[in-house]
């Protein structure tokens, strides 16, 4: 084992308790004893490779860290999410949903990752809201909302909503049968 979860823990705001972890052997540049970040469960961290969390960065929910990827400053992985390779998340950078960041990919400042997005390889998130793919052959669907827009991929279908109509019933004729006899009523 390469940490293990502390007695010290915070209250996550979603109502999650996290723990934060201690490193119970040196290993890449952190040293035995050294304390990190904090995750909900042992199983959002792998006790595999070089991979750690620390400072104020939290990790909870189903998200795993793993590999050499290193999570800290004020970030948080949460939800379904995946950091991993040598993948850093930091600053104050948010990866959620069924995100992954992997390769040597850097994703910190404000940057959200989110979705299904896919960062990898050498990219450098700074800032902004990356929340999907666009695929080789796939085809990006605008749809009109106000002034804004929505994306839309793969087999989607927008109807236009119309807003339902109020008649008045007033004077007309209703026939209910009830226990094999039928009655006839006017609204007024």
């Amino acid at each position: 084992m390469k940490y293990k979860l502390t007695k010290k823990s915070i209250e996550h705001w979603s109502g999650k308790t996290l723990f934060q972890i201690e490193a119970t052997t040196s290993f890449d540049s952190v040293v035995k004893g050294q304390l990190g970040g904090y995750i909900e469960k042992m199983e959002n961290l792998s006790q595999e490779g070089n991979a750690w969390v620390s400072g104020n960065a939290l990790v909870y929910g189903n998200a795993l860290v793993y590999g050499n990827a290193q999570v800290y400053g004020n970030a948080q992985v949460y939800g379904d999410a995946w950091v991993y390779g040598d993948a850093q998340v930091s600053g104050d950078a948010w990866v959620h949903g069924n995100a992954q960041v992997s390769g040597d990919a850097w994703v910190y400042g404000d940057a959200r990752v989110y979705g299904d997005a896919r960062v990898y390889g050498e990219l450098k998130l700074i800032r902004g809201y990356f929340f999907g793919m666009k695929y080789k052959g796939e085809t990006i669907q605008e749809i009109e909302q106000g002034e804004n827009k929505i994306l839309c991929k793969g087999d989607v279908k927008v109807e236009k909503y119309d807003e339902p109509t109020t008649k008045s019933l007033s004077g007309k004729e209703v026939k209910v049968t009830l226990d094999g006899v039928e009655y006839v009523a006017v609204i007024k």
